[in-house]
């Protein structure tokens, strides 16, 4: 892995608690086929200027999996693994556990949340480049963000409206009226109001702050079309006479502008650009957060990010729609399809995956499937090219049985549990499960794909299997998935390897 030409020690800290509530061990949970935990090792292990990556936890299971990652881990004491505990306090006791255990300081500090699936490594780069270049002192991954932001009054004691100078457009409730003001305040800019606030020849200045007060009076249409006359003559902007009752008066509560005065709608290219903090990654200059204890202190760079990654998982929801977008963002990534140097073994489901899941029922109760022949080329390229393969079906129909001698392969068929079947297999052929490829379609294979390395779906797989896939062919089962795969593992004309 190539280096930045100055070299500065980098360490990224994964914060990895066992006690999640909302979604159960959530950082082992699989996305891609890959444990959240395990897909934030990967992006950071990969980074140019990442030098150290440690995941720091509670829990063995998570230690387990983030040292098969390529981390190395800390185990978090039990006074910093609470609920309230702070992600800076897991941060600064990693980084204390690795500088003493290495006996040599870091430069940076990264906080990575595994939380983040779609984090990518260029992000992760990108703020610890800004610290590492002195650029800045802190950075933060964030996505442009265009988003009206409202806050209802009734959820919150104390009511913040938007105001825009530091003066509040609305007036707090239980405040005098505007209008009664000994000094009217700065107006706030609207076509409405600017037509409004206009003076006649002649006004007096008094009648002026009144229309500025009836331009922006909570409730009312300032910053909208004017309403018609009920006999079809067009209001005036910033005329209120034909608003409704409701408009008119101040409501004691509701929906208040938290980055907007609801009174004035300006167009988006009109507005100043807004950010939303991603939570994925933030880098820190150690020493700035030793002495701060906090991981925003001096000049913050703001990385800007892809927003459609824009993910945080917190409940089943969001991690049922992570696993929905998995298999689009990861198919453009670097490592995102298997290779021959990834797998010692293909095992294949049969109805499904090598057929179309159809089956013809003659007169006689006979049962017929459709195979593809492609399949049948591209599997008799992965089995001279050395590779363990195994046909693994509860279908008890002999035609399975048929299939398998014809490509010369050997099968377990009619078996229940699948699972326990491939694990034996594993066990007698001398192949860490990790180190295999298996292919499915339906819900009863997703046991077999908790226990290897490469589970992957075919395009036609129910939607939860494809959640729970590494990779997903872009071809159905019983039409060419097969030998797409052969293809990523041989190559497009499936002789990259010595036959």
């Amino acid at each position: 892995m190539s280096r930045p030409p100055t070299v500065r020690r980098v360490l990224a800290v994964i914060p990895a608690r066992g006690g999640s509530k909302g979604v159960p061990a959530k950082t082992l949970a699989p996305v891609g086929g890959v444990p959240l935990v395990a897909r934030a090792v990967r992006e950071c292990r990969a980074a140019r200027y990442v030098t150290d990556v440690v995941v720091s936890t509670d829990d063995q299971a998570i230690a387990a999996a983030a040292r098969q990652a390529g981390a190395e881990v800390v185990l978090r004491p039990a006074a910093i693994a609470g609920d309230t505990a702070t992600s800076e306090a897991a941060v600064l006791h990693a980084r204390d556990t690795h500088e003493a255990l290495h006996g040599a300081p870091v430069d940076v500090v990264l906080l990575v949340q595994c939380t983040s699936p779609f984090l990518i490594r260029e992000d992760i780069d990108a703020v610890a480049a800004a610290v590492a270049t002195r650029t800045a002192d802190t950075a933060v991954t964030v996505a442009p963000f265009h988003g009206f932001i409202w806050r209802d009054t009734g959820d919150d004691p104390v009511p913040t409206p938007f105001t825009g100078t530091g003066a509040s457009a609305e007036p707090a409730p239980g405040a005098a009226p505007a209008a009664t003001a000994a000094a009217p305040a700065e107006p706030v800019s609207s076509p409405a109001a600017d037509v409004a606030t206009a003076p006649a020849p002649g006004a007096a200045p008094a009648a002026v702050a009144e229309s500025v007060t009836t331009a922006v009076a909570p409730g009312s249409f300032a910053g909208r079309e004017a309403a018609p006359a009920s006999d079809g003559t067009p209001a005036a902007a910033g005329d209120t006479r034909h608003t409704s009752p409701a408009a008119s008066a101040a409501p004691a509560a509701g929906g208040q502008g938290v980055n907007h005065d609801k009174a004035f709608r300006p167009r988006r290219q009109d507005r100043p650009q807004d950010f939303l903090e991603t939570g994925a990654a933030y880098a820190m200059d150690a020493a700035g957060f030793r002495t701060h204890r906090h991981r925003f202190f001096g000049r913050t760079e703001l990385v800007r990010t892809d927003p459609a990654r824009v993910l945080e998982i917190d409940d089943p929801h969001e991690l049922a729609r992570a696993r929905a977008l998995a298999p689009l963002f990861d198919a453009e990534r670097p490592g995102a399809l298997p290779t021959a140097q990834d797998i010692d073994a293909v095992v294949l489901d049969f109805d499904g995956t090598q057929t179309d899941d159809r089956v013809l029922i003659d007169s006689d109760g006979r049962e017929f499937v459709s195979v593809h022949r492609g399949d049948g080329l591209g599997i008799a390229a992965l089995r001279r090219s050395g590779l363990k393969l195994l046909i693994l079906s509860t279908e008890q129909n002999p035609v399975v049985a048929a299939r398998a001698r014809k490509l010369k392969l050997p099968v377990l068929h009619g078996i229940d549990r699948k699972d326990l079947a491939l694990k034996q297999w594993c066990e007698e052929q001398g192949i860490a499960p990790e180190r295999v490829l298996y292919v499915g379609n339906d819900v009863n294979d997703l046991p077999c794909f908790a226990l290897v390395g490469w589970p992957v779906a075919v395009a036609s797989a129910h939607d939860v299997v494809r959640g729970a896939a590494r990779a997903v062919t872009t071809l159905p089962g019983g039409d060419g998935a097969i030998r797409e795969i052969a293809g990523w593992i041989l190559g497009p004309s499936l002789d990259s390897l010595p036959k």
